[in-house]
């Protein structure tokens, strides 16, 4: 019993460092990029959304980790979460601002908009409720791929899941925080419903 826990929970953390909002924004904004633009051309575009929607985050809650903030990139207590929104918020903000000055294609700028909307509602919600990001961005991610380029990406929603079960089996969320996660991150993609 002790070694299938101890493989449970192996999986878990592998799962959960592989797939954390960083590395799937990383590939999701270049994926975006390029099918918003529908050339080469977007992968710049790609990068910058990158760079702000899931690095600079991840630069800043290593930073404060290292100042002793927190223990690691999970920020399990709640209560210490509100910088790492306020951060999120101005640098999508900030990059989805250079992006409009730059003209970047429609398709980047709605799916920037779009994360920044959800990075509000995580906000909010997170002032009552530990809601989970890394299920949000996990399921923003595929569904806007699926919006911009192809409804065939929503075949990747089973990551989308393991992400949900991995943040669940380490103790990090319950169910219901992360079905709340990635039902708010699915729901990023309606915003190309306004365009």
């Amino acid at each position: 019993m002790r070694r299938v826990t101890a493989g449970v929970t192996t999986a878990a953390r592998m799962v959960t460092d592989v797939l954390q909002p960083r590395n799937v924004l990383f590939a999701g904004m270049l994926g975006i990029g390029l099918a918003a633009s529908g050339d080469w051309t977007g992968i710049p575009w790609g990068l910058l959304g990158a760079l702000c929607a899931g690095i600079v985050p991840a630069w800043y809650i290593e930073w404060e980790r290292a100042r002793g903030s927190w223990g690691d990139r999970h920020v399990v207590d709640r209560t210490r979460r509100g910088p790492i929104f306020l951060v999120i918020l101005a640098s999508v903000g900030l990059g989805t601002l250079a992006m409009v000055l730059g003209h970047a294609p429609t398709g980047i700028l709605v799916a920037m908009t779009a994360l920044w909307a959800m990075t509000v509602v995580l906000l909010a919600v997170n002032m009552f409720w530990k809601i989970s990001v890394d299920s949000a961005v996990a399921s923003a991610v595929p569904a806007l791929l699926g919006v911009v380029h192809s409804p065939w990406w929503l075949l990747a929603y089973p990551l989308t899941v393991a992400v949900c079960w991995s943040r669940v089996a380490l103790a990090y969320h319950t169910v219901a925080q992360t079905v709340a996660g990635a039902s708010l991150g699915a729901a990023t993609a309606s915003a190309f419903l306004l365009t």
